[in-house]
């Protein structure tokens, strides 16, 4: 955390005269920090029991209990044995008085009336001090159970030295997957799209009511105007659950298992086929590949492809859509082609970006996510995915996964 973003620190000003404490607190509101006044050395106690202080300004003359009788108390607590005390005197600086003040643990010495660019400047020091002090001792902290962490990690990886080279493949993948994960979604959290997600959905609700129950109340304007609030509710629900399934199924632990592709693939066919009964499209679907990989995520990952080849072959009156494997350099590669709209292969490296749209969308519906998806799927699995077209040439995705089991 930068040290101008953490909150303010908690400066305590003691002394009798309440002329004195709005004079001193007026000069200090301008650091920005919370500034506790107190008339006495006991109702400056009181609040030591509750809070901690960056530096504590206190007056040496005062009824009942001076300064330096509350310095010594102060002292005396472990909570505050160590916070910085400035002494404010109006006798002067006096030798017997300052070494009295610096024998119980004073830090500085100012007579009164103060100069207040001085006070403020000496209290900014102290207040600055007291913040990178704690934002340190947060670091350490983290530091500490991070290297714990590391630790543990250590020794689960002495226990069987088969294991050393699979777990070090295993964390470094983690911690690159974790600094992507952290960059992308820096601005997005979960709790937030859920948040946002019910607000949109009784927008898309009540809009569409209003059509279906009220359109007679409506002249035409006011009826495109309603149809267009639906149209955007709609898409930000759409982008919200894409955006929600791509935190899903990025973050769950991977578990790998034999899976039969083809099968995946059928079924997926199959799916599309009854959902728009009319299209005509071929499926010509490799028999026989099973891969090691996740059942849950390899199947999310291969609805996402052969849902962009059903939309950009929908223009097309037949259409075809392939899936199957061939040998490459790397081991197998697998591949789902069509013959649909295709894609300018000077755009290629934008297509794995997520909110990244080759075409419009009065073209192809869509939110950017699909291919975002199946991009951290399939390196999630230890694999690449690259792809090939051209501009109404249809499109090939090429991906590899990790032959050896886990």
């Amino acid at each position: 955390m930068p040290v101008e973003s953490m909150d303010p620190v908690k400066i305590l000003l003691v002394d009798d005269q309440s002329e004195n404490l709005l004079t001193a607190g007026a000069v200090l509101e301008s650091l920005g920090q919370e500034v506790i006044l107190a008339e006495s050395g006991r109702e400056a106690l009181r609040h030591l029991l509750d809070n901690d202080f960056a530096v504590i300004l206190l007056d040496v003359m005062m009824p009942e209990m001076d300064g330096f009788e509350t310095a010594a108390m102060i002292r005396q607590r472990e909570r505050s044995r160590l916070t910085p005390i400035i002494f404010l005197t109006a006798l002067g600086r006096s030798e017997e008085h300052m070494l009295r003040g610096y024998d119980l643990g004073a830090v500085d010495y100012m007579s009164k009336p103060f100069v207040p660019q001085i006070l403020r400047s000496k209290v900014s020091v102290f207040v600055e001090l007291h913040r990178k002090s704690t934002l340190l001792a947060q670091q350490s902290a983290l530091l500490e159970r991070q290297n714990s962490e590391l630790q543990d990690a250590i020794q689960r990886s002495w226990k069987a030295e088969e294991e050393i080279k699979a777990l070090n493949r295993h964390l470094e993948r983690r911690l690159d997957e974790l600094n992507i994960v952290n960059r992308e979604l820096e601005a997005f959290s979960y709790s937030v799209s859920h948040d946002l997600r019910g607000p949109l959905s009784r927008i898309a609700g009540f809009s569409k009511a209003l059509l279906e129950l009220h359109t007679g109340q409506l002249d035409e304007e006011g009826r495109i105007f309603l149809q267009r609030i639906d149209n955007s509710a709609r898409r930000m629900c759409d982008l919200v659950e894409d955006l929600l399934n791509f935190s899903r199924l990025t973050r769950v632990e991977v578990q790998f298992q034999e899976v039969d592709l083809t099968a995946t693939m059928e079924s997926l066919a199959a799916d599309l086929k009854a959902r728009d009964p009319d299209r005509v499209v071929e499926f010509d679907i490799t028999p026989g590949v099973t891969v090691w990989c996740d059942p849950i995520l390899m199947r999310a990952a291969m609805g996402n492809l052969l849902e962009n080849s059903w939309k950009f072959t929908r223009k097309h009156a037949t259409a075809k859509i392939e899936f199957g494997d061939l040998a490459g350099p790397e081991g197998s590669a697998y591949y789902v082609r069509d013959d649909g709209a295709g894609f300018d292969m000077a755009d290629a490296a934008r297509l794995f970006s997520p909110f990244q749209r080759l075409h419009k969308a009065s073209e192809f519906e869509g939110t950017g996510i699909g291919l975002a998806t199946v991009e951290r799927i399939i390196r999630r699995h230890g694999g690449r995915i690259w792809a090939e077209g051209g501009i109404e040439r249809g499109a090939t995705f090429y991906f590899t996964l990790p032959g050896e089991r886990r």
